[in-house]
């Protein structure tokens, strides 16, 4: 994976690096393998549980960079 974007789905974020799932934990976004979860985007997901979805991509982002 190059970026991660906030238009990208959850589930495709997690099928390629499952060591984001904290992230997502942190958020309070707790059901992360029930399906409307894996098919909601960053900025769905953030919307929902009151997260800045540009700083959340900014620290999926730097995790990825640090896992490379």
């Amino acid at each position: 994976m190059t970026e991660i974007t906030k238009d990208m789905k959850i589930g495709d974020i997690l099928d390629t690096s499952v060591e984001l799932a904290p992230y997502f934990l942190q958020m309070g976004m707790h059901c992360l393998g029930c399906p409307a979860s894996r098919s909601e985007t960053v900025a769905q997901a953030c919307m929902v549980h009151g997260v800045n979805p540009d700083e959340l991509v900014e620290k999926l982002n730097a995790a990825l960079k640090e896992n490379a």
